[in-house]
Parts: C-alpha cells; sequence; structure tokens
C-alpha cells in the first residue's frame, strides 16, 4: 500500500482522532453577540431586536441569531477536535430550540468516523443550553489540513 493512503492524517496538528473522541466548549450569548453578527450578515431580523415583539412570539424572549448559537461548533471544531487546520465540508444542523440573550450554551462535537487515506471526519454535533436541552443538533464533515511547514 502507498505511504501516502496509509498516513492521510501526516502532518495535522492534533493527530488522526479516535471515534468516539468528544470535545466541549461553553459559552454565554450577549446582546453585543446579536449586534456582531447582524454586522457580518445584515440579519435584522426584529425578534433580535425588538424585545417587546419578541415576549409576544412562541419564543418569549429576545432569541440570538442561529449562527450565534452554532458558532460554537466552528470554535470546537477549528481548536480542539479535529483541531487547528480543520474546516467543515458540509453541516447538516436541526434547530431544535431558541437560545435567547445571556443563556449560557455548550457545543459538543463526537467523532461518528474517519477515513484513513484523508483527513476526513464524520462528526456528530450538538448545542444544548444550561438546562441541559437540545437547541441544534446534527452532523458534520470536516478536513483538517496539515499546517506544519506552512
Amino acid at each position: 500500500m502507498n505511504d501516502k493512503i496509509k498516513d492521510g492524517w501526516a502532518g495535522v496538528t492534533n493527530g488522526k482522532p479516535t471515534v468516539g473522541q468528544a470535545s466541549e466548549r461553553s459559552r454565554t450569548t450577549q446582546m453585543q453577540d446579536i449586534h456582531s453578527f447582524t454586522d457580518m450578515t445584515g440579519d435584522r431580523n426584529p425578534v433580535h431586536y425588538d424585545e417587546a415583539l419578541a415576549k409576544k412570539t412562541a419564543f418569549g424572549k429576545l432569541i440570538v441569531q442561529g449562527g450565534v448559537t452554532t458558532g460554537i461548533l466552528n470554535a470546537c471544531v477549528a481548536e480542539d477536535l479535529p483541531g487547528p487546520g480543520t474546516v467543515f465540508l458540509n453541516t447538516n444542523l436541526n434547530f431544535k430550540k431558541a437560545v435567547g440573550v445571556g443563556e449560557e450554551i455548550t457545543g459538543r462535537v463526537e467523532v461518528a468516523s474517519m477515513r484513513d487515506d484523508k483527513p476526513i471526519c464524520t462528526l456528530n454535533v450538538s448545542v444544548r443550553d444550561a438546562d441541559g436541552d437540545i437547541c441544534v443538533e446534527g452532523t458534520a464533515t470536516t478536513y483538517t489540513m496539515p499546517l506544519e511547514g506552512l
């Protein structure tokens, strides 16, 4: 077998992960997150800004944009598992519960499978609130490029 095929994870910062390996990160959302996300995207949905209106919705509160909620998964993947040099190839996310301003969320990624010939992983991903309720869950496929020698 070709050496390149045998060691598709060569040079990857954190090395080849194992099935079941997981990483979590937590943070508390802030109103500034909404403003920053709006600056990046233009998303000015009133459920993010108009507290009186938001309280009358099914959410009953101001909520952060979905991209703010799922952004914690980016940090898990790029910083922890698989780690530096990792980018998303695909995500399939189901939004189950809105996240409000001032709520603690925890993002989790867990390795479901990985290839030996290329640094590609399939991850189970989720974001939970402080009560442990699932806010977002799904899967992601990642590619991790070697950063050594760049």
